[in-house]
Protein backbone atom coordinates (compact mmCIF):
# COMPACT_ATOMS: atom_id res chain seq x y z
CA UNK A 1 0.00 0.00 0.00
CA UNK A 2 1.34 3.41 -0.95
CA UNK A 3 1.93 6.06 1.71
CA UNK A 4 -0.76 8.33 0.28
CA UNK A 5 -3.33 5.54 0.42
CA UNK A 6 -2.55 4.69 4.04
CA UNK A 7 -2.77 8.34 5.03
CA UNK A 8 -6.11 8.80 3.31
CA UNK A 9 -7.52 5.83 5.21
CA UNK A 10 -6.34 7.23 8.54
CA UNK A 11 -7.49 10.70 7.59
CA UNK A 12 -10.17 10.99 4.90
CA UNK A 13 -9.24 14.68 4.45
CA UNK A 14 -5.78 13.76 3.17
CA UNK A 15 -6.10 14.57 -0.48
CA UNK A 16 -3.99 17.72 -0.37
CA UNK A 17 -5.30 21.26 -0.07
CA UNK A 18 -7.22 22.84 -2.92
CA UNK A 19 -6.26 26.11 -4.58
CA UNK A 20 -8.36 28.32 -2.30
CA UNK A 21 -7.08 26.88 1.01
CA UNK A 22 -3.52 27.10 -0.31
CA UNK A 23 -4.04 30.75 -1.23
CA UNK A 24 -5.55 31.47 2.19
CA UNK A 25 -2.67 29.72 3.96
CA UNK A 26 -0.10 31.69 1.97
CA UNK A 27 -1.76 35.05 2.66
CA UNK A 28 -2.16 34.24 6.35
CA UNK A 29 1.46 33.13 6.78
CA UNK A 30 2.80 36.22 5.00
CA UNK A 31 0.74 38.41 7.33
CA UNK A 32 2.01 36.57 10.40
CA UNK A 33 5.59 37.01 9.17
CA UNK A 34 5.04 40.78 9.19
CA UNK A 35 3.91 40.64 12.85
CA UNK A 36 6.99 38.55 13.71
CA UNK A 37 9.24 41.07 11.96
CA UNK A 38 7.59 43.88 13.93
CA UNK A 39 8.15 41.95 17.17
CA UNK A 40 11.90 41.84 16.49
CA UNK A 41 12.08 45.50 15.42
CA UNK A 42 12.85 44.58 11.82
CA UNK A 43 10.47 47.23 10.50
CA UNK A 44 11.71 50.79 10.32
CA UNK A 45 8.66 52.47 11.91
CA UNK A 46 4.99 52.05 12.63
CA UNK A 47 3.13 52.11 9.33
CA UNK A 48 -0.67 52.30 9.32
CA UNK A 49 -0.93 50.93 5.77
CA UNK A 50 1.28 47.92 6.53
CA UNK A 51 -0.59 47.29 9.79
CA UNK A 52 -3.94 47.39 7.99
CA UNK A 53 -2.69 45.05 5.26
CA UNK A 54 -1.33 42.62 7.86
CA UNK A 55 -4.55 42.55 9.90
CA UNK A 56 -6.67 42.30 6.76
CA UNK A 57 -4.40 39.62 5.31
CA UNK A 58 -4.69 37.50 8.45
CA UNK A 59 -8.47 37.78 8.36
CA UNK A 60 -8.68 37.10 4.61
CA UNK A 61 -6.27 34.16 4.81
CA UNK A 62 -8.30 32.39 7.50
CA UNK A 63 -11.61 33.03 5.73
CA UNK A 64 -10.32 31.81 2.35
CA UNK A 65 -8.93 28.68 3.99
CA UNK A 66 -12.24 28.01 5.77
CA UNK A 67 -14.33 28.58 2.65
CA UNK A 68 -12.12 26.27 0.60
CA UNK A 69 -12.22 23.52 3.22
CA UNK A 70 -15.79 23.55 4.51
CA UNK A 71 -17.87 24.43 1.46
CA UNK A 72 -16.59 21.23 -0.15
CA UNK A 73 -17.81 19.14 2.78
CA UNK A 74 -21.15 18.36 4.30
CA UNK A 75 -21.91 20.56 7.30
CA UNK A 76 -21.18 19.59 10.89
CA UNK A 77 -18.66 17.50 12.79
CA UNK A 78 -17.68 14.12 11.43
CA UNK A 79 -15.42 11.49 12.99
CA UNK A 80 -13.05 11.73 10.06
CA UNK A 81 -9.61 11.40 11.55
CA UNK A 82 -9.69 14.03 14.30
CA UNK A 83 -7.66 11.73 16.56
CA UNK A 84 -5.15 11.01 13.79
CA UNK A 85 -4.07 14.64 13.36
CA UNK A 86 -1.17 16.05 15.34
CA UNK A 87 -2.86 19.40 15.83
CA UNK A 88 -6.10 17.97 17.26
CA UNK A 89 -4.72 15.08 19.31
CA UNK A 90 -1.83 16.49 21.35
CA UNK A 91 0.78 15.85 18.68
CA UNK A 92 3.95 17.82 17.98
CA UNK A 93 2.10 20.65 16.22
CA UNK A 94 -0.32 20.96 19.15
CA UNK A 95 2.58 21.18 21.61
CA UNK A 96 4.30 23.83 19.51
CA UNK A 97 1.10 25.91 19.33
CA UNK A 98 0.63 25.52 23.08
CA UNK A 99 4.19 26.64 23.77
CA UNK A 100 3.86 29.69 21.49
CA UNK A 101 0.51 30.72 23.00
CA UNK A 102 1.74 30.22 26.55
CA UNK A 103 4.91 32.18 25.85
CA UNK A 104 2.92 35.03 24.30
CA UNK A 105 0.61 35.24 27.32
CA UNK A 106 3.52 35.20 29.76
CA UNK A 107 5.12 38.13 27.93
CA UNK A 108 1.79 39.93 27.71
CA UNK A 109 0.94 39.71 31.40
CA UNK A 110 4.35 39.72 33.06
CA UNK A 111 6.96 41.16 30.67
CA UNK A 112 5.22 43.52 28.19
CA UNK A 113 8.47 45.47 27.74
CA UNK A 114 9.75 42.56 25.65
CA UNK A 115 6.83 43.17 23.29
CA UNK A 116 7.89 46.79 22.92
CA UNK A 117 5.92 48.59 25.66
CA UNK A 118 7.81 51.77 26.45
CA UNK A 119 8.35 53.34 29.83
CA UNK A 120 6.36 56.48 30.53
CA UNK A 121 7.48 59.29 28.26
CA UNK A 122 9.24 57.03 25.76
CA UNK A 123 8.02 55.69 22.40
CA UNK A 124 6.71 52.18 21.92
CA UNK A 125 8.73 49.80 19.79
CA UNK A 126 8.37 46.24 18.53
CA UNK A 127 4.96 44.63 18.22
CA UNK A 128 3.22 47.15 20.49
CA UNK A 129 4.70 50.07 18.59
CA UNK A 130 3.46 48.52 15.34
CA UNK A 131 -0.10 48.98 16.65
CA UNK A 132 0.34 52.66 17.61
CA UNK A 133 -1.38 54.00 14.46
CA UNK A 134 -4.53 51.97 15.11
CA UNK A 135 -4.59 52.93 18.77
CA UNK A 136 -4.14 56.60 17.88
CA UNK A 137 -7.03 56.32 15.44
CA UNK A 138 -9.41 54.90 18.07
CA UNK A 139 -8.47 56.84 21.20
CA UNK A 140 -5.63 59.25 20.43
CA UNK A 141 -3.16 57.35 22.63
CA UNK A 142 -0.19 55.04 21.93
CA UNK A 143 -0.96 51.34 22.09
CA UNK A 144 -0.65 49.29 25.26
CA UNK A 145 -0.15 45.56 25.53
CA UNK A 146 -3.88 45.26 26.26
CA UNK A 147 -4.81 47.08 23.08
CA UNK A 148 -2.64 44.70 21.04
CA UNK A 149 -4.10 41.75 22.91
CA UNK A 150 -7.67 42.95 22.36
CA UNK A 151 -7.05 43.49 18.65
CA UNK A 152 -5.61 40.01 18.12
CA UNK A 153 -8.33 38.49 20.30
CA UNK A 154 -11.11 40.16 18.32
CA UNK A 155 -9.47 39.33 14.98
CA UNK A 156 -9.26 35.66 15.98
CA UNK A 157 -12.92 35.54 17.00
CA UNK A 158 -14.09 37.31 13.83
CA UNK A 159 -12.16 35.17 11.36
CA UNK A 160 -12.44 31.84 13.16
CA UNK A 161 -16.08 32.61 13.96
CA UNK A 162 -16.74 32.63 10.23
CA UNK A 163 -14.91 29.31 9.99
CA UNK A 164 -17.09 27.92 12.79
CA UNK A 165 -20.29 29.09 11.11
CA UNK A 166 -19.27 27.55 7.79
CA UNK A 167 -18.73 24.28 9.60
CA UNK A 168 -22.15 24.43 11.33
CA UNK A 169 -24.06 26.17 8.55
CA UNK A 170 -26.83 23.55 8.83
CA UNK A 171 -27.64 24.50 12.45
CA UNK A 172 -29.61 27.71 13.06
CA UNK A 173 -28.85 27.76 16.79
CA UNK A 174 -25.09 27.65 16.18
CA UNK A 175 -25.28 30.39 13.54
CA UNK A 176 -27.25 32.69 15.85
CA UNK A 177 -25.16 31.96 18.93
CA UNK A 178 -21.85 32.48 17.17
CA UNK A 179 -23.00 35.68 15.47
CA UNK A 180 -24.09 37.17 18.81
CA UNK A 181 -20.94 36.26 20.75
CA UNK A 182 -18.66 37.55 17.97
CA UNK A 183 -20.58 40.84 17.74
CA UNK A 184 -20.52 41.16 21.55
CA UNK A 185 -16.73 40.86 21.45
CA UNK A 186 -16.34 43.27 18.53
CA UNK A 187 -18.74 45.97 19.72
CA UNK A 188 -19.01 45.68 23.53
CA UNK A 189 -15.60 44.35 24.50
CA UNK A 190 -13.39 46.00 21.86
CA UNK A 191 -14.70 49.00 19.89
CA UNK A 192 -16.89 50.62 22.56
CA UNK A 193 -14.32 50.48 25.41
CA UNK A 194 -11.52 51.79 23.19
CA UNK A 195 -13.63 54.66 21.85
CA UNK A 196 -14.90 55.56 25.34
CA UNK A 197 -11.36 55.57 26.69
CA UNK A 198 -10.45 58.16 24.08
CA UNK A 199 -13.51 60.26 24.87
CA UNK A 200 -13.02 60.23 28.63
CA UNK A 201 -9.20 60.35 28.56
CA UNK A 202 -8.96 58.20 31.69
CA UNK A 203 -10.97 60.55 33.90
CA UNK A 204 -13.88 58.11 34.11
CA UNK A 205 -12.18 54.87 33.23
CA UNK A 206 -15.14 52.81 34.48
CA UNK A 207 -17.20 54.07 31.53
CA UNK A 208 -15.23 51.65 29.36
CA UNK A 209 -15.35 48.80 31.88
CA UNK A 210 -17.90 46.58 30.16
CA UNK A 211 -17.45 43.55 32.42
CA UNK A 212 -19.24 45.25 35.28
CA UNK A 213 -20.53 42.12 37.08
CA UNK A 214 -18.94 40.62 40.18
CA UNK A 215 -17.35 38.02 40.35
CA UNK A 216 -16.54 38.29 36.62
CA UNK A 217 -15.00 41.66 37.43
CA UNK A 218 -13.12 40.39 40.47
CA UNK A 219 -11.82 43.87 41.41
CA UNK A 220 -15.30 45.46 41.37
CA UNK A 221 -15.39 45.83 45.17
CA UNK A 222 -11.71 46.69 45.64
CA UNK A 223 -11.06 50.00 47.41
CA UNK A 224 -9.54 51.83 44.44
CA UNK A 225 -12.39 50.76 42.16
CA UNK A 226 -15.13 51.72 44.60
CA UNK A 227 -13.44 55.07 45.31
CA UNK A 228 -13.25 55.91 41.62
CA UNK A 229 -16.92 55.09 41.07
CA UNK A 230 -18.11 56.95 44.17
CA UNK A 231 -16.02 59.98 43.19
CA UNK A 232 -17.09 59.73 39.57
CA UNK A 233 -20.29 61.73 39.91
CA UNK A 234 -23.57 60.53 38.43
CA UNK A 235 -21.84 58.32 35.88
CA UNK A 236 -19.75 56.63 38.54
CA UNK A 237 -22.75 55.99 40.78
CA UNK A 238 -24.68 54.62 37.81
CA UNK A 239 -21.97 52.04 37.16
CA UNK A 240 -21.80 51.14 40.84
CA UNK A 241 -25.56 50.58 41.14
CA UNK A 242 -25.67 48.79 37.78
CA UNK A 243 -22.90 46.40 38.80
CA UNK A 244 -24.61 45.47 42.05
CA UNK A 245 -27.97 45.06 40.28
CA UNK A 246 -26.41 42.81 37.61
CA UNK A 247 -24.90 40.56 40.27
CA UNK A 248 -27.77 40.36 42.75
CA UNK A 249 -30.84 40.59 40.50
CA UNK A 250 -30.31 40.32 36.76
CA UNK A 251 -27.89 37.37 36.66
CA UNK A 252 -29.88 34.92 38.84
CA UNK A 253 -33.20 35.83 37.19
CA UNK A 254 -32.08 35.35 33.60
CA UNK A 255 -30.16 32.21 34.59
CA UNK A 256 -33.36 30.84 36.11
CA UNK A 257 -35.18 31.18 32.81
CA UNK A 258 -32.53 30.20 30.24
CA UNK A 259 -29.59 28.72 32.18
CA UNK A 260 -26.00 29.96 32.13
CA UNK A 261 -25.85 29.80 28.35
CA UNK A 262 -27.07 33.41 28.11
CA UNK A 263 -23.63 34.48 29.30
CA UNK A 264 -21.18 31.61 28.79
CA UNK A 265 -22.18 30.85 25.20
CA UNK A 266 -23.79 34.05 23.93
CA UNK A 267 -21.83 36.98 25.45
CA UNK A 268 -18.61 35.94 27.20
CA UNK A 269 -15.42 36.66 25.27
CA UNK A 270 -13.58 33.77 26.93
CA UNK A 271 -16.31 31.38 25.85
CA UNK A 272 -16.43 32.96 22.41
CA UNK A 273 -12.70 32.42 21.85
CA UNK A 274 -13.03 28.84 23.12
CA UNK A 275 -15.85 28.15 20.66
CA UNK A 276 -14.12 29.69 17.65
CA UNK A 277 -10.35 29.48 18.00
CA UNK A 278 -10.64 26.49 20.34
CA UNK A 279 -13.04 24.46 18.19
CA UNK A 280 -10.35 22.06 16.84
CA UNK A 281 -9.50 21.08 20.42
CA UNK A 282 -12.94 20.60 22.02
CA UNK A 283 -12.65 16.79 21.90
CA UNK A 284 -9.58 16.89 24.20
CA UNK A 285 -11.55 17.70 27.36
CA UNK A 286 -11.41 14.75 29.76
CA UNK A 287 -14.73 13.04 30.50
CA UNK A 288 -13.47 10.93 33.42
CA UNK A 289 -15.06 10.95 36.86
CA UNK A 290 -11.71 12.01 38.31
CA UNK A 291 -11.68 15.11 36.08
CA UNK A 292 -15.24 15.92 37.10
CA UNK A 293 -14.26 15.76 40.77
CA UNK A 294 -11.19 17.97 40.22
CA UNK A 295 -13.35 20.40 38.26
CA UNK A 296 -15.86 20.79 41.07
CA UNK A 297 -13.21 21.30 43.72
CA UNK A 298 -11.17 23.78 41.68
CA UNK A 299 -13.90 26.05 40.33
CA UNK A 300 -15.66 26.35 43.68
CA UNK A 301 -12.34 26.95 45.44
CA UNK A 302 -11.72 29.90 43.10
CA UNK A 303 -15.21 31.20 43.93
CA UNK A 304 -14.41 30.97 47.65
CA UNK A 305 -11.09 32.77 47.09
CA UNK A 306 -12.67 35.66 45.18
CA UNK A 307 -15.34 35.93 47.89
CA UNK A 308 -12.72 36.11 50.65
CA UNK A 309 -10.73 38.69 48.68
CA UNK A 310 -13.88 40.76 48.16
CA UNK A 311 -14.84 40.60 51.84
CA UNK A 312 -11.34 41.74 52.82
CA UNK A 313 -11.50 44.59 50.28
CA UNK A 314 -14.90 45.75 51.55
CA UNK A 315 -13.66 45.63 55.13
CA UNK A 316 -10.68 47.77 54.18
CA UNK A 317 -12.85 50.25 52.30
CA UNK A 318 -15.39 50.83 55.06
CA UNK A 319 -12.99 50.60 58.00
CA UNK A 320 -10.14 52.54 56.44
CA UNK A 321 -7.70 49.81 57.42
CA UNK A 322 -5.16 48.29 55.05
CA UNK A 323 -4.92 45.09 57.08
CA UNK A 324 -7.29 42.37 58.23
CA UNK A 325 -6.24 40.00 61.05
CA UNK A 326 -2.80 41.55 60.78
CA UNK A 327 -2.46 40.67 57.09
CA UNK A 328 -2.06 43.27 54.37
CA UNK A 329 -5.18 43.22 52.18
CA UNK A 330 -3.18 44.07 49.06
CA UNK A 331 -0.27 41.69 49.70
CA UNK A 332 -2.22 38.68 50.89
CA UNK A 333 -5.59 39.02 49.15
CA UNK A 334 -5.92 41.25 46.08
CA UNK A 335 -2.45 40.93 44.53
CA UNK A 336 -2.17 37.11 44.74
CA UNK A 337 -5.67 36.62 43.32
CA UNK A 338 -5.09 39.05 40.47
CA UNK A 339 -1.74 37.46 39.56
CA UNK A 340 -2.40 33.74 39.98
CA UNK A 341 -6.10 33.59 39.09
CA UNK A 342 -6.83 36.72 37.05
CA UNK A 343 -3.66 36.50 34.94
CA UNK A 344 -1.88 33.14 35.04
CA UNK A 345 -4.90 30.84 35.33
CA UNK A 346 -7.40 32.66 33.13
CA UNK A 347 -4.90 33.89 30.55
CA UNK A 348 -1.73 31.83 30.37
CA UNK A 349 -3.28 28.45 31.21
CA UNK A 350 -6.80 29.21 30.04
CA UNK A 351 -5.80 29.84 26.42
CA UNK A 352 -2.27 28.49 26.14
CA UNK A 353 -3.42 25.00 27.08
CA UNK A 354 -6.18 24.77 24.41
CA UNK A 355 -4.19 22.25 22.31
CA UNK A 356 -3.45 20.05 25.33
CA UNK A 357 -6.47 20.11 27.69
CA UNK A 358 -9.31 21.29 25.48
CA UNK A 359 -10.84 24.65 24.74
CA UNK A 360 -12.64 25.45 28.00
CA UNK A 361 -9.93 24.96 30.63
CA UNK A 362 -10.65 28.29 32.36
CA UNK A 363 -14.43 28.06 31.97
CA UNK A 364 -14.49 24.55 33.36
CA UNK A 365 -11.93 24.69 36.16
CA UNK A 366 -11.51 28.30 37.22
CA UNK A 367 -14.06 30.94 36.20
CA UNK A 368 -15.84 32.26 39.34
CA UNK A 369 -18.65 33.71 37.20
CA UNK A 370 -19.28 30.26 35.73
CA UNK A 371 -19.28 28.79 39.24
CA UNK A 372 -21.77 31.37 40.50
CA UNK A 373 -24.30 31.07 37.69
CA UNK A 374 -23.65 27.33 37.48
CA UNK A 375 -25.00 26.87 41.00
CA UNK A 376 -28.15 28.75 40.01
CA UNK A 377 -28.50 26.59 36.89
CA UNK A 378 -28.00 23.38 38.83
CA UNK A 379 -30.47 24.01 41.64
CA UNK A 380 -32.89 26.72 40.50
CA UNK A 381 -33.36 26.97 36.76
CA UNK A 382 -35.74 25.92 34.02
CA UNK A 383 -32.92 24.96 31.65
CA UNK A 384 -32.06 21.34 30.86
CA UNK A 385 -30.96 19.16 27.95
CA UNK A 386 -33.62 16.52 27.41
CA UNK A 387 -32.83 13.11 25.95
CA UNK A 388 -34.73 10.46 24.06
CA UNK A 389 -32.89 7.35 25.18
CA UNK A 390 -34.84 5.00 22.96
CA UNK A 391 -33.29 6.67 19.89
CA UNK A 392 -29.67 6.70 21.17
CA UNK A 393 -27.30 4.47 19.17
CA UNK A 394 -24.33 5.10 21.53
CA UNK A 395 -22.16 6.59 18.78
CA UNK A 396 -20.47 8.84 21.34
CA UNK A 397 -20.36 12.00 19.22
CA UNK A 398 -22.05 14.01 21.98
CA UNK A 399 -19.53 13.04 24.66
CA UNK A 400 -16.53 13.32 22.35
CA UNK A 401 -17.26 16.91 21.39
CA UNK A 402 -18.52 18.23 24.73
CA UNK A 403 -15.92 20.85 25.60
CA UNK A 404 -17.02 20.91 29.26
CA UNK A 405 -16.08 17.28 29.82
CA UNK A 406 -19.62 15.98 30.33
CA UNK A 407 -20.20 12.33 29.40
CA UNK A 408 -23.40 13.19 27.56
CA UNK A 409 -23.80 9.69 26.15
CA UNK A 410 -24.17 8.15 29.61
CA UNK A 411 -27.18 10.41 30.27
CA UNK A 412 -28.67 9.75 26.84
CA UNK A 413 -28.38 6.00 27.21
CA UNK A 414 -30.45 6.16 30.39
CA UNK A 415 -32.91 8.72 29.02
CA UNK A 416 -32.01 11.21 31.76
CA UNK A 417 -32.23 14.97 31.56
CA UNK A 418 -28.77 16.54 31.59
CA UNK A 419 -28.64 19.02 34.45
CA UNK A 420 -25.04 19.92 35.25
CA UNK A 421 -23.75 23.17 36.66
CA UNK A 422 -20.84 23.07 34.19
CA UNK A 423 -23.00 22.84 31.06
CA UNK A 424 -22.72 26.09 29.07
CA UNK A 425 -25.59 25.27 26.71
CA UNK A 426 -23.42 25.51 23.59
CA UNK A 427 -25.68 22.95 21.90
CA UNK A 428 -22.87 21.12 20.10
CA UNK A 429 -23.96 17.79 21.59
CA UNK A 430 -27.36 18.23 19.94
CA UNK A 431 -25.79 19.48 16.71
CA UNK A 432 -23.57 16.41 16.27
CA UNK A 433 -26.18 13.81 17.28
CA UNK A 434 -27.20 11.85 14.16
CA UNK A 435 -30.53 10.78 15.66
CA UNK A 436 -31.89 13.96 17.23
CA UNK A 437 -31.70 12.45 20.72
CA UNK A 438 -30.71 15.67 22.51
CA UNK A 439 -32.63 18.92 22.80
CA UNK A 440 -31.92 22.17 24.70
CA UNK A 441 -35.08 23.22 26.53
CA UNK A 442 -36.43 25.71 29.05
CA UNK A 443 -39.38 24.00 30.71
CA UNK A 444 -41.13 23.58 34.05
CA UNK A 445 -38.72 23.34 36.95
CA UNK A 446 -40.68 20.51 38.56
CA UNK A 447 -39.23 17.08 37.78
CA UNK A 448 -36.19 18.56 36.07
CA UNK A 449 -33.59 16.95 38.34
CA UNK A 450 -35.59 13.99 39.64
CA UNK A 451 -34.80 11.81 36.63
CA UNK A 452 -31.05 12.07 37.22
CA UNK A 453 -31.05 9.29 39.81
CA UNK A 454 -34.34 7.53 39.19
CA UNK A 455 -32.93 5.46 36.34
CA UNK A 456 -29.49 4.84 37.83
CA UNK A 457 -28.36 1.39 38.90
CA UNK A 458 -26.65 0.73 42.21
CA UNK A 459 -23.18 0.99 40.67
CA UNK A 460 -23.98 4.35 39.14
CA UNK A 461 -25.36 5.66 42.43
CA UNK A 462 -22.22 4.54 44.23
CA UNK A 463 -20.07 6.49 41.76
CA UNK A 464 -22.29 9.55 42.11
CA UNK A 465 -22.08 9.39 45.91
CA UNK A 466 -18.30 9.18 45.70
CA UNK A 467 -18.24 12.41 43.69
CA UNK A 468 -20.38 14.12 46.30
Amino acid sequence: MRKEESLSIANPDYNGLGALPKLGTTIGLLSIIVFVMASFNLLEEANSLLLGVSLGGTFLGIVLYAVGIYLNKSAGIKNDGVFHRQISNKGLIAWLIGIVLTGYYILLYLYPEYLGLAAEGDTNTGLIGFFDPLSMFFKGQPASQWFVYGTFYTLAMLSLGIKFMLKYRHNRYQLMRTSVVVLAQLLLAYLLPEILEGLYSGEAYFAKDIKNIWPLNYYFFEEWHLTNMVDGGNLGMFYLVLGIFMFLVFTPIITYYVGKRWYCSWICGCGGLAETAGDPFRQLSSKSLKSWKIERWMIHTVLVLVTLMTMASLYGYFSGNSEVFGLSIYTYFTKPYGLFIGAIFSGVVGVGFYPLLGSRVWCRFGCPMAAYIGMVQRFKSRFRITTNGSQCISCGNCSTYCEMGIDVRSYAQKGQNIVRSSCVGCGICAAVCPRGVLKLENGPEKGRIKSETSLMGNDDLDLLNQLK
